[in-house]
């Protein structure tokens, strides 16, 4: 599995740029950071100066990819970039394999049970226990596939009764 420590740039400039796009955060889940979410895939600068961000959204329908273009933009506009272009790429589709283990306890810590397992190859879909993540039962069941974004499901958890969004593996 590759990890953010791979994508990550070697080289000096590169890396300043990666630097300073991972500082953004998800505008739905402020808490994640797009280098957490697994989304922020390379940065690159060129001999121009010309800086290149590659993000890859969750979902190829994803209402937060604008927001976080120019997120994006701006954040390296204020460290002093004046020629930004951030690209979204749909290959290889995300997954949530991609997402940091700080991350995924990031998530849990907001309130959001995080996605358990990895994500399958082909069209295997298994029923898997998810923790709550109020009171960490595994008595939780599903009340519908999608939540609060479409890559998050609504579950209740039938020990404390409290409803979460379940970020599911993808």
């Amino acid at each position: 599995m590759v990890t953010m420590t791979d994508l990550r740039p070697a080289a000096p400039a590169d890396a300043a740029a990666w630097d300073l796009a991972a500082t953004v955060c998800d505008p739905e889940i402020p808490v994640l950071t797009i280098e957490d979410l697994g989304i922020l895939r390379d940065a690159h600068v060129s001999d121009t100066g010309q800086v290149l961000v590659t993000i890859t959204p969750t979902y190829s329908g994803c209402p937060a990819m604008d927001a976080i273009r120019d997120d994006v933009v701006t954040a390296l506009k204020g460290a002093g970039y004046d020629d930004v272009a951030v690209r979204l790429v749909l290959a290889p589709a995300w997954t949530t394999d991609w997402m940091s283990d700080d991350g995924k306890a990031k998530l849990a810590e907001y309130g959001i049970a995080p996605p358990t397992g990895k994500a399958a190859v082909g069209p295997v879909r298994l029923g898997l226990s998810v923790k709550c993540p109020q009171c960490s039962s595994l008595n939780t069941r599903e009340m519908t596939r999608f939540g609060s974004t479409s890559c998050k499901a609504l579950y209740v958890c039938n020990d404390c009764r409290e409803p979460f969004d379940y970020f599911k593996v993808h």
